[in-house]
């Protein structure tokens, strides 16, 4: 007899999987290492006890296993440039997903936890709490990681100046602005 969790594995995969395959790729950076994470997280998701009534929660729960067995698997080595090596060195050749493989290769060479950081606040869209809940690191690390890595992504892929120190930055006064007492050019 069939679990009542099987049907909605088969929903799952059948409708989810490219795109949780997509997102495990963006922390491993190789299509073989994110389909072995999905597969794990997939198995820690329904083999537990967790009721899941819909294929948008057991994904949910899913990208968020991902996450936490690949955070674990970087504990586990305790060296993560290693890991950082060992990724880079095993990346395979692009594939037809949604992330450019200039962005994939960008987000490859980071540190891991710079790269989960950005994966989890851009990608995933959690807030600085939930990272910094979810990856065991304080919420100034979470805000430092991911500005780290932003601004080595937007240095790697040419999408903004590394070093904003060069820009001139003004107020501009604008219809509510306007109204205050608020000096112009300040």
């Amino acid at each position: 007899m069939r679990g009542d969790w099987q049907p909605l594995l088969e929903q799952l995969v059948d409708e989810r999987y490219p795109r949780l395959v997509a997102r495990a790729r963006l922390l491993v950076g190789t299509r073989g290492d994110a389909e072995d994470l999905v597969q794990e997280a997939l198995i820690a998701t329904f083999g537990g006890r967790a009721r899941l009534r819909s294929v948008e929660a057991a994904e949910q729960y899913v990208r968020r296993a991902i996450v936490s067995r690949f955070i674990d698997g970087l504990r586990r080595t305790g060296r993560e440039r290693e890991a950082h090596d060992e990724a880079h060195r095993l990346a395979s050749p692009p594939d037809p997903l949604d992330v450019s493989t200039e962005l994939e290769a960008a987000l490859a060479s980071l540190p891991p936890r710079e790269r989960a950081c950005v994966v989890l606040r851009h990608v995933e869209q959690m807030s600085v709490a939930e990272t910094a809940e979810h990856l065991h690191l304080s919420e100034g690390s979470v805000k430092r990681y991911t500005f780290d890595g932003i601004r080595t992504l937007n240095a790697a892929l040419r999408t903004r100046s590394a070093d904003l120190g060069d820009v001139d930055v003004r107020l501009v006064a604008g219809p509510a602005a306007q109204s205050s007492e608020v000096p112009r050019g300040a």
